[in-house]
């Protein structure tokens, strides 16, 4: 594989360029920077820090990968930004490497898209095959699951958790903890039910959507309190592994609250 560098690209000593890369032109990719194999910078990208990126990523103009955190209490610590395979990152993107205080980490899965202007911030955490849409914002220390898409112009608070297959609605303001599955609309932001369109195009069953529905109206319901409504759909659900990855979900209380509906949903059904 031919690796091309454009004549005006800034390749500084030290970066590591895999076979196959290709480098457009006004690329700066600074010394501590790894691309992987068959990696492409179309044009103007500025890449930075101890960033290393993963085979096939497409990186569009403007972006700028790999900079020092947005974060006032960072003091030049050396932290990392590690981004996967086959992502896409589009115009203006911008992604930042960890801080001291939140591990020294930024990682983002393999097959990510991130639409134009969207921002990832130190110490976050991206699962594989996600979708950030135009200008979404995700703050410092945010962990999110797989498969999870953002709405354009949504925004997630600091160490706020997304779980897997979860849909954040565009335009809405997400403070609290978004269960796996499940879909949050609105500023600030509330949680609006399933993402049953996402699971049906992973190709989930209609028993497996049957039962995760059937998990979240007890879980939602206004009997009881929440904890002992987890217990309940635990024991009714004991051999179900989806129901569960919600469960443990709620179980494994992060720094904020769990998103949860407007009006407590109907148990029956």
């Amino acid at each position: 594989m031919e690796t091309v560098i454009h004549p005006t690209a800034v390749i500084e000593d030290g970066a590591k360029i895999g076979p196959g890369v290709k480098v457009g032109p006004f690329c700066t990719v600074g010394p501590e920077v790894e691309l992987g194999e068959g990696c492409q910078l179309l044009s103007h990208v500025a890449l930075d820090g101890r960033t290393t990126i993963g085979p096939r990523t497409r990186i569009f103009p403007f972006a700028s990968i790999g900079h020092i955190p947005q974060d006032l209490k960072y003091k030049g610590e050396s932290s990392t930004l590690e981004i996967g395979a086959d992502c896409m990152i589009r115009e203006g993107v911008t992604m930042n490497p960890g801080t001291e205080g939140g591990g020294l980490r930024t990682v983002i899965g393999d097959r990510c898209a991130f639409l134009a202007n969207s921002h990832v911030g130190h110490d976050t955490k991206v699962g594989n095959d996600c979708i950030l849409s135009n200008n979404v914002m995700l703050a410092g220390h945010v962990t999110v699951g797989d498969f999870v898409i953002f709405g354009g112009g949504s925004a997630v608070i600091q160490f706020t958790r997304v779980g897997s297959h979860a849909f954040v609605g565009g335009m809405s303001g997400l403070e609290n903890d978004l269960i796996p599955y499940g879909m949050a609309m609105g500023n600030r932001a509330h949680l609006a039910g399933l993402n049953i369109i996402g699971l049906r195009r992973r190709n989930f069953t209609r028993e497996q959507i049957h039962d995760i529905r059937r998990a979240y109206r007890l879980l939602f319901a206004d009997e009881g309190t929440l904890a002992e409504r987890v217990e309940d759909v635990a024991g009714e659900f004991d051999d179900h592994p989806f129901v569960h990855e919600i469960l443990d979900f709620i179980r494994d209380r992060g720094d904020r609250a769990i998103c949860t509906p407007r009006d407590p949903v109907s148990s029956s059904g």
